[in-house]
């Protein structure tokens, strides 16, 4: 994005400096955005260049929206198409557009996807679904939905996670609900909510990667489970509390020196920093920023963690790996090299989410002594 700043954050400013906008003009600036980034060689190739205004205009021919519309000059909307503009570039179905990935990105898809890598590129151009989750200590899914229901937000039954419930309308309404505010629902997406959902129960938990801790907060849902929370960056766990506390769940938070005293646990979750590549659909910018470096970075960052983890675990207990990622090289591979490190574990279940209309792409592994 221009000056360097992620898509949100050039959204916020310029939503901040063009007072003119009212929201629903903020969020369709905000919808053509996101389009075009999942799709930016299509939207070139469609546009006839790589200009913001060829991208917006490529994107909306993908489309099928009359341009016309649109680019009428009238108001604050964008000028006319010039002549060169409205010659209609012909379709191609060349991979190395329609993808729309970075070229080095196709090779990793291909090997990590097979047969589905090509359904999953597509699938990554599209919006994601907007998923909650239910939380099962306090309230049914269909008292949930009632709830919702009542207060404009209509959702359906999400396969992949019992609790998990798919927005299917009234999505702007979620952060003023009843539920929301009262912890009853969370957003969090339904192949991430399956990640938990096939964790053993109780126990002494830890989710040794929690991030914001909306995992640590799915797994309190159980109340067999002692759930603990930790992140190399504690700064990260800063809104932990407060939502746990709306949710009424009980989650310790510990620091990096703290683990070796909480330790042995039942369970080590491990939802290590990966390239997000399953969840492109909401990050779209992440697909164009990352590097064959970076990549390798993130593999190395992957190893230390189940190493360091492994460590955490009690003689009986489980080590489970997850990753958001639909690359083998941050997935099965990461796995492999681990036996290879360590001798005395073996893999005791290994499981792919596909990116589609119910979730994102998701990896995990569980791990336990031999």
């Amino acid at each position: 994005m221009e000056d360097g700043l992620a898509a949100e954050q050039a959204l916020t400013r310029w939503a901040r400096n063009s007072r003119f906008a009212g929201s629903k003009d903020r969020a369709a600036v905000r919808d053509h955005v996101f389009d075009v980034l999942r799709s930016k060689l299509t939207a070139a190739q469609l546009g006839g260049g790589a200009s913001p205004r060829a991208l917006l205009i490529g994107n909306l021919r993908a489309q099928g929206i009359d341009l016309e519309t649109i680019f009428n000059g009238v108001g604050h909307a964008p000028v006319p198409l010039s002549e060169d503009e409205q010659i209609v570039p012909a379709a191609t179905h060349d991979p190395a557009i329609t993808w729309n990935l970075p070229a080095w990105l196709t090779p990793l898809f291909e090997a990590g996807l097979g047969d589905s890598a090509a359904a999953t590129a597509m699938a990554l151009q599209s919006r994601a679904p907007i998923t909650l989750r239910v939380n099962l200590a306090r309230i049914t899914p269909l008292a949930a939905q009632e709830m919702l229901q009542s207060e404009g937000v209509e959702t359906i039954d999400n396969p992949l996670c019992f609790g998990a419930l798919t927005v299917t309308d009234g999505q702007r309404k979620i952060r003023n609900s009843q539920g929301y505010l009262e912890g009853l629902v969370e957003f969090q997406d339904a192949a991430s909510q399956a990640v938990v959902g096939i964790m053993p129960q109780g126990g002494t938990v830890l989710d040794y990667c929690a991030g914001g801790g909306g995992k640590a907060l799915a797994l309190a849902m159980d109340s067999t489970r002692k759930v603990f929370a930790h992140d190399v960056n504690s700064g990260r766990l800063a809104d932990l509390p407060p939502r746990a506390e709306r949710a009424e769940a009980e989650v310790a938070i510990l620091e990096t020196v703290d683990l070796s005293t909480a330790a042995p646990f039942d369970v080590v979750l491990c939802d290590a920093p990966c390239s997000g590549s399953g969840a492109w659909r909401r990050a779209a910018e992440a697909k164009w920023n990352l590097t064959p470096e970076r990549l390798e970075e993130l593999t190395k960052i992957q190893d230390e963690i189940l190493d360091d983890a492994a460590k955490l675990v009690g003689q009986e207990g489980l080590l489970a790996y997850a990753t958001c990622s639909v690359f083998k090289s941050e997935n099965e591979d990461r796995i492999a090299a681990f036996h290879a490190r360590n001798s005395g574990w073996e893999t005791k279940l290994s499981r792919r989410f596909s990116v589609d209309a119910w979730g994102d792409g998701f990896f995990t592994a569980h791990l336990v002594r031999v």
